[in-house]
């Protein structure tokens, strides 16, 4: 995604996720974006704070910053599961900080790359759904191997059907209706309400 001033300017920064970046975490961004979002505020543009703002939720979670290497600072998960590449070197990159999460590899590793001027506290929001401890719901069949590996999975059963009590029993008899005493079933032609014809008597 991108944002910009109006739709025939260039845009001011970018956020990239990867395809195997859970909805729960593009989600975080969109519901931050949306939340700036008004008629007579620019704030989703011009807002860009330092880098410390942007990942202060990881560190207040507890991960651990290190570097710089290579020109980047890293805050790593206490697992080592997830982290934050900063760029510390270049003015304006395409990849100034870089949300990541899983196993390395094109299969297992969630990212989201956010550009230079991207507000911090957009980033900030991203970063804070990387720390929430909430159960996700997750599809085992669809879940890489190598990431089942690393999560704590709980299976979720339908509740089962309560067990009608006898209470329930008898206001479910009582609301039947009686059935009428010598009532003729539809398929029969008799007719008792009707009395025979008298025979004439016989004569000698």
């Amino acid at each position: 995604m991108s944002a910009a001033p109006d739709a025939m300017s260039s845009p001011q920064w970018m956020a990239i996720a990867n395809q195997n970046t859970p909805t729960e975490l593009v989600s975080a961004l969109t519901t931050a974006l949306a939340h700036d979002w008004a008629v007579d505020s620019d704030r989703f543009l011009h807002a860009a704070g330092p880098w410390s703002d942007a990942v202060a939720p990881l560190i207040t979670a507890g991960w651990t910053l290190s570097g710089p290497a290579r020109g980047r600072l890293h805050v790593t998960a206490p697992d080592g599961q997830a982290g934050a590449s900063i760029d510390i070197v270049n003015r304006h990159p395409d990849e100034a900080i870089t949300l990541w999460a899983g196993p390395s590899g094109w299969g297992t590793r969630a990212g989201i790359a956010f550009s230079s001027r991207t507000p911090s506290h957009l980033i900030a929001a991203t970063a804070k759904a990387f720390t929430d401890p909430a159960p996700l719901p997750r599809w085992r069949d669809t879940l890489h191997p190598r990431l089942a590996a690393h999560a704590t999975l709980t299976p979720v059963e339908p509740p089962q059907a309560p067990v009608p009590t006898p209470r329930d029993i008898r206001s479910r008899i009582a609301v039947r209706r009686p059935v009428p005493v010598g009532s003729v079933p539809r398929w029969s032609t008799a007719t008792p309400s009707a009395l025979l014809p008298a025979r004439p008597a016989a004569r000698r």
